[in-house]
C-alpha cells in the first residue's frame, strides 16, 4: 500500500491502468487489464491476478475483487465545499523551478466552517545555497536554515496535517509543483492525491475589477493584514482569510461543490 493514504502512484503502469479503467466505465477483468497495460496477450487468470496485485498495492485508487479490477476512491468533483476541510499553504523556495530549486519554508493553516484554525510552520533546510535575490526577497538566509529539518524529516508530519483536505494556495500550480517534487524525492514515484484550488484564479474570476491579483493586492482589497510578505506563515495566513472571503462569493453564485469551483476558476471571464 502507499506510504500514506493521501499519496498516489506516479508509476506509468498505474496511470495507464487508471486511464484504461476510466475508458471502459470503471472496471475490467484482470485478464483484460494485463492484456492492455502489460501487453501480455490473453494471460492465464491466476497470473493476471498476481501481476495486477502489485499495481493495486501501490495505489489506493485501485481495487481487485475476485477477478475484476475496479477504480475506486473519493470523487473529488462532488466534494461539498460547505462540508469539507481545507488546508491553505504557502512555500518559500530557493527559486522558481523544481528541480533544481528546493523548499526553504512551509506555512499552512486549516480552514473549516469558514474559520482559520490550526497552523503548521517550519523552516526547511534546502540542502543547497540560497541565492542572493531570494535572500533579499524573503529574508531567509543560509544561517537560518542550516539547522532546520530537511523536507524528508517533516514530510510525514505535513502529510498528516493536510490529511484528505482540499489544498489552497495563491498560485497553486507553483506550490503544488514544489510540494510534489519534494514528496517524490522522499517517496519515490508518489505525489499527493489531494485536490487543489488556486486563489489567484478564483480572484481573477470573482474580482475582475481590481488592479491585479497579487497576494498583497487581494489582501488589501479584503482589508486583510499582510505582514512579512514573502514569508510562508504570514502569506499562508493572509491567503487563508482571502479564501474564506472568496468561498463566500462562490456560495453566493450557487457554487457549492469542488468540481464546479474548479471549472469556474478556469473560465476566462465572468458570464
Amino acid at each position: 500500500m502507499p506510504p500514506y493514504p493521501n499519496l498516489v502512484s506516479e508509476s506509468l503502469l498505474v496511470n495507464i491502468t487508471i486511464d484504461f479503467l476510466i475508458s471502459v466505465g470503471g472496471s475490467a477483468s484482470a485478464v483484460n487489464v494485463v492484456d492492455y497495460v502489460m501487453k501480455i496477450n490473453n494471460p492465464e487468470p491466476n497470473l493476471a491476478r498476481l501481476l495486477i496485485s502489485d499495481l493495486i498495492d501501490r495505489d489506493p485508487r485501485l481495487e481487485l475483487h475476485e477477478d475484476r479490477v475496479a477504480l475506486i476512491g473519493a470523487n473529488h468533483e462532488k466534494i461539498d465545499l460547505n462540508e469539507t476541510g481545507f488546508v491553505v499553504f504557502d512555500l518559500e523556495t530557493t527559486g522558481t523551478r523544481a528541480p533544481p530549486c528546493r523548499i526553504t519554508e512551509i506555512g499552512a493553516y486549516r480552514v473549516r466552517n469558514g474559520k482559520v484554525a490550526e497552523e503548521f510552520h517550519t523552516l526547511v533546510n534546502p540542502e543547497m545555497p540560497i541565492p542572493p535575490f531570494i535572500r533579499s526577497l524573503t529574508g531567509i538566509d543560509d544561517d537560518m536554515v542550516r539547522d532546520a529539518p530537511k523536507f524528508r524529516d517533516i514530510a510525514s508530519e505535513f502529510l498528516n496535517f493536510i490529511d484528505d483536505s482540499v489544498l489552497i494556495a495563491h498560485n497553486a500550480r507553483f506550490d503544488m509543483g514544489f510540494l510534489n517534487h519534494e514528496i517524490g524525492r522522499v517517496f519515490e514515484d508518489y505525489r499527493v492525491w489531494n485536490p487543489s484550488l488556486c486563489t489567484v484564479q478564483l480572484s481573477r474570476r470573482l474580482l475582475p475589477h481590481i488592479e491585479n491579483h497579487r497576494l498583497n493586492t487581494v489582501a488589501n482589497y479584503f482589508s486583510i493584514e499582510l505582514l512579512n510578505h514573502h514569508r510562508a506563515s504570514d502569506d499562508a495566513r493572509a491567503t487563508a482569510h482571502i479564501f474564506v472571503n472568496l468561498l463566500k462569493d462562490l456560495q453566493t453564485l450557487g457554487i457549492h461543490d469542488f468540481g464546479s469551483a474548479r471549472r469556474f476558476s478556469f473560465k476566462k471571464k465572468l458570464c
